[in-house]
């Protein structure tokens, strides 16, 4: 067990049963696996397109979001590491790369952030697994814009 776990379980801040986001496929499970990953996406690009400050980045999306639900649901079961079904279907994970093209700031990273904070509060998740992935796909979500200032 590692030292900060052990000196929470003393303090009683955290007990033998809590799950350990990111270790294993503790947060993947926590997000329901494939079917409650599928239903965080299929809110967030709902929110997406009824949210005026997300139209900016709705406008980078296609018409027609099939593929785009798909692509984000098989990145987020592997990134919560469930299975890599990104890879699967699609080979590599590129994240920056794949968004290389766009223009993404801050206010794109924002109102993309927007959207998944409302999707994550729409979930039956623990509260304090709704704060883990939020703040975690805070640091995809920069890297895109410092890709988007600084193409490869």
């Amino acid at each position: 067990m590692l030292p900060a776990v052990r000196r929470e379980l003393a303090e009683g801040s955290v007990t033998d049963r809590s799950p350990q986001y990111g270790v294993g496929d503790a947060s993947y499970r926590a997000a329901g696996g494939r079917g409650g990953i599928t239903v965080l996406v299929d809110a967030f690009y709902r929110i997406m397109d009824e949210l005026p400050q997300a139209q900016v980045i709705r406008r980078m999306h296609p018409n027609d979001l099939t593929e785009s639900r798909d692509k984000l649901t098989r990145f987020l079961c592997g990134w919560l590491n469930g299975p890599s079904l990104f890879a699967e279907k699609y080979g590599p994970i590129k994240l920056p790369r794949a968004h290389a093209h766009l223009r993404v700031g801050p206010d794109e990273r924002d109102a993309w952030l927007a959207c998944m904070e409302r999707a994550i509060s729409e979930q039956d998740y623990a509260p304090d697994f709704a704060d883990y992935l939020l703040r975690e796909l805070g640091a995809p979500a920069q890297r895109i814009v410092v890709v988007s200032r600084d193409p490869l």
